[in-house]
């Protein structure tokens, strides 16, 4: 099966469930679903930075500090933070991630999604799936942002990670 068969919760705009569609229909019709944003850390603090692949429906070969994905149908947020994140990091045996916050995401013609965002601590030696991830290191704080004027960014991606910083400054 296809990424583009994969059947998705259809949610409203209070994130409950209204239906059910293939991951490529969700897209192309731009109907609101459910996605998990990981932020991964290493032992040493560092955040796990990729490029994804140019094929990629979603966002090709554009940066990404989080791992992550959609929520298959009938899967909790929860468990696809987990799932998505031992994935993209090709580890298995990861603590659960910390869920953080959500927010629903609009990507204007893209249309929207209700986005959770979790943070988690690797301390294994990451493998990340060659399907989705063309480069990876983990990087600084600092690091990363002075990457962030500088590489191409997905949106929804920024987007979490901007929330995220409102979200850690006010406690």
């Amino acid at each position: 099966m296809s990424s583009a068969d994969e059947i998705l919760d259809i949610v409203d705009e209070n994130d409950v469930v209204v239906g059910r569609s293939p991951r490529g229909r969700a897209y192309a019709e731009g109907l609101r679903h459910r996605c998990v944003f990981v932020r991964a850390r290493d032992a040493e603090g560092r955040i796990f930075v990729h490029r994804r692949t140019a094929q990629k429906l979603v966002f090709p070969s554009l940066y990404d500090m989080f791992v992550g994905g959609v929520v298959g149908a009938g899967e909790t947020y929860d468990e696809a933070a987990l799932r998505e994140a031992e994935e993209e990091l090709g580890v298995s045996g990861l603590p659960r991630p910390e869920f953080l916050f959500k927010f629903l995401y609009d990507g204007g013609v893209a249309g929207s999604w209700w986005s959770a965002v979790y943070e988690v601590r690797c301390d294994l030696p990451v493998r990340p799936q060659v399907e989705e991830v063309a480069w990876h290191a983990f990087l600084t704080q600092e690091e990363l942002e002075r990457q962030l004027p500088v590489w191409e960014w997905v949106p929804d991606g920024l987007a979490a990670y901007e929330r995220l910083r409102g979200h850690r400054a006010a406690g």
